[in-house]
């Protein structure tokens, strides 16, 4: 089993080291010092089809033990296949910011209407707010999520804007998981 030591080391860095390791491993042992690069970790395994096991030592020291199943494929290049929506930003558009969130309001309630749906709808930057501390864009999102969008929020960017502990809609992402996703022609910004 190959043990990575990445405490200290920034996002995506942990989830990185992981996945190389993973590529000529059946098991690894990654180590991070905080609940967020744990759960970036977790993941990448689960999206890898790996099996994890959660071991929290104290309150710096996490270990998560990853192990490939042996009767799935794990595969380490799967890329996002349908589309995705990258959505940087509280507003639509430039100019009135009053508009601008009418805008992004208004976008959204439309993706809903959409055939097929998107497959992600990723939030960074100040775009974050809209799973969080917009309750009438969160409500819209959990419709989109309830119809199977998978919706991801920057972790980065919730600890920059102090609303980590807010988060109403979608999951914590980290920025390994969004160039992934976005690695693919059938990407938009918004």
């Amino acid at each position: 089993m190959e043990e990575i030591d990445a405490r200290g080391l920034a996002c995506p860095k942990p989830v990185v080291l992981t996945k190389k390791a993973l590529e000529n491993n059946n098991e690894v042992l990654t180590i991070v010092d905080n609940k967020a690069a744990s759960e970036n970790v977790g993941k990448l395994a689960k999206k890898l089809n790996c099996s994890v096991s959660n071991l929290k030592e104290n309150d710096d020291k996490y270990k998560i033990k990853i192990k490939k199943m042996k009767n799935e494929e794990s595969d380490l290049s799967k890329k996002t296949a349908g589309k995705v929506y990258l959505i940087d930003s509280e507003f639509l558009g430039s100019g009135d910011e009053e508009l601008g969130k009418i805008l992004i309001k208004g976008f959204l309630s439309t993706l809903i209407e959409l055939d097929p749906l998107p497959d992600k709808l990723i939030f960074l930057n100040s775009g974050v707010k809209l799973t969080s501390v917009y309750d009438d864009s969160v409500e819209v999102i959990k419709e989109l999520e309830e119809k199977g969008v998978d919706v991801l929020s920057c972790g980065t960017c919730l600890d920059y804007y102090d609303i980590m502990d807010e988060l109403k809609v979608g999951s914590v992402s980290n920025m390994y998981e969004i160039a992934d996703s976005i690695n693919s022609d059938k990407f938009v910004t918004i």
